[in-house]
């Protein structure tokens, strides 16, 4: 198999599942834990991996992965999760869906649902909530970011923090194990923070790539979060740690 394309085939796969390991990789294509640590060293330098114990991470570090690309991965976990998420929130509730394709997700399962208020700081979301008729949309005004059709800025907020609502809905780029929730763009972050204060129940949808991911702002932390709705069951020290703050973590089966 010719190098280039290996290496072409190992960044497929750290997109499909936010990381590779090196012993996978050597028996995924027949060549030697060397040969593998050779090609990962090489994607490293030209900034398409980061490496970790073991293998390596989509190089994310400071820079989001496109949306488009994001919209594909997990695209099956994400709408499972949506369904769960939407299940929780009852008709009749005002809530908050922020950017995110995971909240896109939510904002479909919520079709069928009568009489919400959403508040919504991602056009995309407005667009699928349109459809609605027993859904009032709001959407908070604000620059607008093209990449994803979000709106961010000083006015967002202003707008976000004239509603109390019944439920936050948010997503994030990256968790931790100190159970750190984690973005990209510090703007959209302070968004986050003023729709998670705006609200009585606070509700975190990610799916499992987001552990193998790393990302420079910090949202919050799963603490000030009463439910994580996700599609695999989190590393063990994040469970721990979501058990004793009483944050209730929901798998998508």
């Amino acid at each position: 198999m010719a190098q280039n394309f290996r290496q072409g085939e190992i960044l497929a796969i750290a997109r499909e599942e936010g990381k590779v390991v090196v012993e996978d990789l050597a028996h995924r294509f027949g060549v030697t834990l060397q040969t593998v640590r050779r090609d990962l060293a090489e994607l490293c330098d030209a900034g398409q991996l980061s490496r970790v114990y073991g293998g390596a991470v989509l190089a994310s570090g400071v820079v989001n992965i496109g949306y488009e690309e994001r919209r594909s991965l997990y695209a099956a976990e994400k709408e499972r999760i949506g369904r769960l998420c939407a299940a929780a929130i009852p008709e009749g509730a005002s809530l908050f869906l922020n950017i995110g394709t995971t909240t896109e997700a939510v904002a479909r399962a919520l079709l069928g649902h009568k009489s919400l208020m959403v508040v919504t700081n991602n056009l995309n979301v407005a667009n699928i909530l349109a459809r609605s008729p027993g859904c009032e949309v709001i959407v908070a005004g604000g620059v607008l970011r093209r990449a994803d059709a979000g709106l961010v800025g000083d006015m967002t907020m202003e707008v976000v923090r004239q509603f109390k609502v019944d439920v936050a809905v948010i997503g994030a780029s990256a968790l931790d194990e100190a159970g750190d929730l984690l973005d990209f763009d510090v703007r959209e972050v302070k968004v986050a923070q003023a729709i998670l204060a705006q609200a009585r129940r606070r509700f975190l949808v990610a799916d499992r790539s987001k552990f193998a991911r790393v990302a420079p702002v910090r949202i919050a932390s799963l603490a000030e979060v009463d439910a994580f709705y996700t599609d695999a069951p989190p590393p063990p020290a994040v469970t721990a740690l979501c058990r004793g703050w009483g944050t209730e973590i929901v798998v998508a089966g």
